[in-house]
């Protein structure tokens, strides 16, 4: 009866029929994070995608990478890949991803609920991450979702706030200042498997922990500085 429900609000209101997936993420999220939880105590889900294009308005995933991190150590068994089908053929992005037929290619129903199964009530990561979300939004968007309840945390944004603080303006810099490649070199971090997103979620997740290292030394220790 709920489903029916659904379809008959769909048919006459042009809104997506919500998935008892998308209801249950969303429930799931209405319990919010206590503000003085110490950054041990929290979990991560590092994720990058690769896609056929810079527009996250038209353009479409190619391949979605991601790992969780808990107790401040990556959780390697946990990382998730994925790869998808599309009819967008982009020349200049084939020449980075390298991907032109995905091995193994899933369906959009199923990454969707495993994709929100998996993120759960962590905080989402990501190096420039809003192009990511708003990437996978469109994905999800078949099934009533609408948007991301998580708590989301942005690497470049956290490395210029600890490095420049908090209004700078990354238009004032040096150009790639401030690229997952630059961070990485500066924190130390060994730049292996670029470009695929499962590799490039790996390198985030390190990264990550490098920046939370040096937030903590200068104060932020729990959830609500954080997230400032």
């Amino acid at each position: 009866m709920e489903a029916d429900m659904r379809w008959w609000n769909f048919l006459f209101s042009g809104t997506q029929p919500k998935a008892d997936f998308v209801t249950a993420y969303e429930e799931k999220n209405q319990e919010k994070t206590p503000g003085n939880r110490p950054i041990s105590q929290l979990n991560f889900v590092v994720l990058d995608t690769e896609t056929t294009g810079l527009n996250s308005e038209k353009d479409d995933l190619v391949s979605f990478g991601a790992v969780l991190i808990r107790n401040e150590k990556i959780l390697v068994n946990s990382s998730r890949e994925y790869f998808f089908t599309t009819n967008i053929l982009n020349r200049e992005s084939i020449k980075i991803h390298e991907i032109i037929e995905p091995k193994n290619p899933v369906s959009d129903e199923f990454f969707a609920e495993e994709f929100l199964k998996y993120i759960d009530k962590h905080i989402i990561v990501g190096h420039h991450i809003g192009f990511d979300l708003k990437v996978i939004e469109r994905k999800l968007a078949p099934f009533g979702f609408k948007n991301f309840k998580n708590p989301i945390l942005d690497t470049q944004y956290l490395a210029t706030r600890l490095e420049k603080g908090y209004h700078y303006d990354l238009r004032t810099g040096k150009p790639g200042e401030y690229s997952l490649d630059s961070l990485c070199e500066r924190h130390e971090v060994p730049i292996d498997d670029r470009h695929t997103a499962a590799g490039d979620a790996f390198l985030t997740a390190q990264l990550l922990l490098k920046l939370l290292k040096k937030a903590e030394k200068i104060g932020v220790k729990d959830f609500k500085s954080l997230m400032r």
